[in-house]
């Protein structure tokens, strides 16, 4: 289960900076207002802004809700089981509390 949200997560994080890096600028609009290369869209004049920023939307949501579900999984309050990344399992530990240790008298107490 992990491991797939893990594969997820970084699609998901690769998905996102391609389409990031593939999104033109604000300023790039106004040379195309001037007809600098306006007629080279493959998408038309406003059809890949939409449906590239939809996509990185998409995409950053999934990013998030995987990260937040990650990071849940991975912080057990008060459990004592761990995952094992080069097994991929969860792994019993023990767990010392504070009322499992002996309290040390001040006598003991180097100074």
């Amino acid at each position: 289960m992990i491991q797939v949200l893990l594969v997820i997560y970084l699609l998901a994080a690769l998905g996102v900076i391609g389409l990031v890096l593939i999104q033109q600028g604000k300023g790039a609009d106004m040379g195309a207002s001037f007809g600098a290369g306006a007629s080279n869209t493959v998408f038309g004049a406003s059809g890949s802004g939409n449906f590239l920023t939809r996509m990185t939307a998409i995409f950053a949501i999934v990013f998030f809700v995987i990260s937040l579900v990650l990071g849940n999984m991975y912080t057990h309050k008060g459990e004592s089981q761990w995952v094992d990344p080069s097994q991929g399992q969860v792994v019993e530990q023990q767990v010392d509390t504070v009322s499992d240790v002996p309290a040390k008298s001040s006598d003991e107490i180097p100074q």
